[in-house]
């Protein structure tokens, strides 16, 4: 008898999901649930492989957005990237994890003050001015406070055809940037800056790419356009960040973007770019396809449940967490790759909409999604979920909070967030008397 006992309990064990050798429930059970989990691992690999393929000249920076946990910069910086931000906690966030200013670039359309007197003091590689008028408050702040060699690029629009993008950020009008026909007018109003030098420019095109061709016409076009606007606005190319947003599969019938021939085609574009301008520091920023193959949002398994037929797995975390999942942006809902963590290994013979928690008929997951048969406590897994997680989710709907995070690194699961409590979500409120 307990010989079968241990046959079934090793048996379980080997159907759950390990991150680096941790059962998946071990995790659960120390940290709770819901919870993202990252897996250094992964993050690692896909890091250093698309390193080791591109050019030398080309400098990799970690946007921030995609995920601003202070460990996921660090392990990133550590291994090499950069940073690109668009907050003072972002960069507060980039500094405390070890960021060296001058691998810092601050952009967005709607710098406060503040921002930009958080930029100038932590003396960072460059802000990315998004107007001729925030270029000349920068100067303002700068000359007024005696700083020098305070560094600036130009985020450009050009004005060439955008191609491939799940999202594009060209080609219409937009709150970002300045326009290519609007910046070749420009020279005057550089020319009368005092203090701050425009060191270079930057253009980012959209997002999602997972055709490499269009990333490399879009990296070639960015490329000849840069050349154009120096010499038309008299300033040397000292950087140039030609953007990114490189995309990973997310639904059924994507593929995975081919690093390979990514790489080879930006290494043929940017060669002769680089002959030209051996000085000129390239940047590639980065968000969602150095973080999102590293996480895995992890749900607890409530209640399994039927409605007119179709089964139901209502979750203990859902959209709160996890609006990406909803599939924003997408003309069809289509599902996030979901598992059953607990059953990892078994066959997926039924199908389930995965709700959350919360009273709204919009807090749905996936639809249908193919699972094994689900039981109330199994740890469902919603993968690739690494980039846009509850930092672009609505944490706080119904006052369920923030999720925990877990970062499992060298064989070990460590806490990089803890869970939102009572006291912080009613801490900040005040009751007045009435």
């Amino acid at each position: 008898m307990t010989s079968t006992n241990t046959h079934e309990n090793t048996s379980r064990a080997a159907a759950e999901k390990q991150f680096q050798g941790i059962p998946v429930s071990e995790i659960a059970d120390t940290f709770g649930t819901p919870t993202y989990v990252y897996d250094s691992d992964v993050l690692r690999d896909g890091y250093q492989h698309l390193r080791g393929l591109l050019p030398a000249s080309v400098g990799i920076f970690y946007s921030l957005k995609a995920n601003p946990n202070v460990s996921i910069c660090g392990y990133l910086n550590r291994l090499g990237a950069g940073a690109e931000l668009s907050s003072h906690v972002e960069l507060q966030t980039a500094l405390q994890a070890g960021v060296a200013p001058e691998d810092i670039i601050f952009l967005g359309p709607g710098k406060t003050a503040e921002d930009l007197q958080a930029c100038l003091d932590a003396d960072i590689h460059a802000v990315v001015c998004e107007s001729i008028e925030e270029l000349h408050q920068l100067d303002q702040l700068a000359t007024e406070q005696q700083f020098s060699d305070v560094r600036a690029m130009l985020r450009v629009n050009p004005d060439f055809h955008t191609k491939g993008s799940g999202l594009a950020m060209g080609g219409k009008p937009r709150q970002f940037g300045i326009d290519a026909d609007i910046l070749r007018s420009s020279a005057s109003d550089i020319a009368q800056l005092r203090t701050v030098r425009v060191i270079g420019l930057h253009a980012y095109m959209g997002t999602r790419f997972l055709n490499h061709a269009d990333v490399v016409h879009n990296t070639e076009q960015i490329l000849s356009t840069a050349e154009q606007l120096s010499a038309d606005l008299g300033i040397k190319l000292e950087t140039l960040d030609f953007g990114g947003g490189l995309g990973i599969a997310y639904f059924d019938n994507e593929k995975d973007l081919d690093v390979e021939a990514l790489t080879a085609g930006l290494s043929e574009a940017v060669a002769p770019f680089v002959a030209r301008h051996p000085e000129c520091r390239l940047i590639m920023e980065l968000g969602r396809f150095l973080t999102a193959r590293a996480g895995t949002y992890v749900t607890r398994a409530l209640y399994v449940k039927e409605s007119l037929g179709e089964e139901f797995v209502v979750a203990d975390g859902g959209t709160n967490h996890h609006m990406a999942a909803v599939g924003i942006g997408s003309f069809v809902k289509r599902n996030f790759p979901i598992v059953s963590l607990s059953r990892y290994d078994e066959p997926t013979t039924r199908q389930y909409t995965l709700a959350g928690p919360l009273c709204t008929p919009n807090d749905i997951i996936g639809k249908r999604a193919a699972l094994p048969p689900v039981q109330a406590g199994d740890l469902i897994g919603v993968e690739r979920s690494g980039a846009y997680g509850p930092s672009a989710s609505p944490v706080n709907f119904l006052s369920h909070g923030h999720p925990a995070e877990v970062l499992v690194h060298d064989g070990a699961a460590h806490l990089v967030r803890r869970r939102a409590t009572v006291d912080d979500l009613l801490g900040p409120q005040q009751l007045i008397d009435f």
